[in-house]
């Protein structure tokens, strides 16, 4: 059975399925860093699932629906799991999501030795993040249709991006307030509400750098009505077909996503300089994606088919580095931010 996950038997499964989280909870303070990862590791499940295109889109939803259940009362039997488990994880291509998915059950027996206070944030993180999937699938046209869809609105595209990254600002905050006495002065519905936008400018930058491959997939994240101005379809641009005229769409996503950045700027920023570990676990994330948004608002043709826009490893190395020299003075701190949003440029432009 699986022991704490503090412990360096998941850190290879962890460092499998995602570089940037991994370095995020290495870096977390320690009274949290259990509960973080075992968080992620159910919402990277879940991901999985979603995923996983050897399944028909209805199959994908039944899991999905089962797994949710699973953190909404322990509906399901114990065999719902390994069905997931055997069903999804066998045909997996990546090893490291294929012994997540075998270990499971483990990891539920791990949430049911959280405190009960604990065991209800990730269970609420789970259930909502795990509904945004469903949309997800709910709302595109399954990939192997060859069609396309767009969102509907902005109404939309910003529930959406609660569901998906939103919800883990609230379950961050309410976290490390439990957990870290230096924070017990938070106000706590203010610090939810800038670490929901704090998650949201981070979901914006992954939809603005992967247009692309979702295009590939059938889906476009920009709502319908923006690509109506734009002259362009979903299925055109799936195509190839007029993504230069994306550009306006993507200086005033841009302008939304800088404007959540500064939120979860205010955030990091409120966080004592005596919790070292939690400032960088929230300002990497930060200026990392700043770097991926001044490559976009660079790039000549940031949408071309085949374009893939990723900050290289060196300049991650350099910003993780910066920022430890830094870390204790807030005025040192916001040099470095505001001079990689100077990179990115206010309207979109660098």
């Amino acid at each position: 059975m699986l022991g704490p996950v503090t412990t360096r038997s998941l850190d290879p499964i962890l460092r499998g399925v995602s570089r940037s989280i991994f370095l995020t909870l290495r870096i977390a303070p320690r009274a949290t860093r259990r509960q973080l990862g075992l968080a992620y590791l159910f919402c990277r499940a879940a991901d999985t699932i979603s995923d996983r295109r050897l399944l028909s889109r209805e199959r994908r939803l039944e899991h999905l629906r089962a797994f949710r259940a699973r953190f909404e009362g322990g509906v399901p039997s114990p065999e719902a799991i390994e069905e997931i488990a055997r069903t999804v994880g066998e045909p997996q291509a990546i090893p490291e999501e294929r012994s997540l998915l075998r270990r499971l059950g483990d990891c539920f027996e791990e949430l049911a030795r959280l405190a009960s206070g604990d065991q209800g944030l990730v269970r609420r993180l789970v259930t909502t993040l795990t509904r945004g999937m469903e949309m997800d699938l709910e709302r595109f046209p399954s990939e192997e249709s060859g069609l396309a869809g767009a969102l509907a609105t902005e109404e939309e595209l910003d529930r959406y991006t609660y569901h998906v990254a939103g919800c883990v600002g609230e379950f961050w905050t309410d976290l490390q307030a439990a957990h870290i006495p230096a924070l017990a002065s938070w106000d706590l519905p203010a610090m939810r509400a800038k670490g929901v936008r704090f998650g949201k400018g981070l979901q914006l930058t992954n939809i603005l750098r992967d247009v692309d491959r979702d295009l590939a997939i059938g889906r476009a994240y920009f709502p319908r009505p923006r690509l109506e101005a734009a002259g362009v379809t979903p299925e055109g641009l799936k195509a190839g077909r007029g993504r230069e005229r994306l550009r306006p769409i993507l200086r005033d996503y841009v302008e939304l996503t800088l404007g959540h950045y500064r939120a979860g700027w205010e955030y990091t920023l409120a966080i004592p300089r005596r919790v070292p570990r939690l400032r960088l676990a929230c300002a990497w994330p930060l200026l990392i994606g700043l770097r991926t948004l001044a490559l976009l608002a660079r790039s000549p043709d940031p949408y071309a088919p085949g374009t893939h826009h990723k900050v290289p490893r060196g300049e991650v190395r350099a910003i993780l580095a910066g920022s430890a020299a830094r870390v204790f003075s807030d005025r040192a701190l916001e040099r470095l931010y505001r001079e990689l949003e100077r990179g990115v440029g206010r309207d979109g432009r660098a």
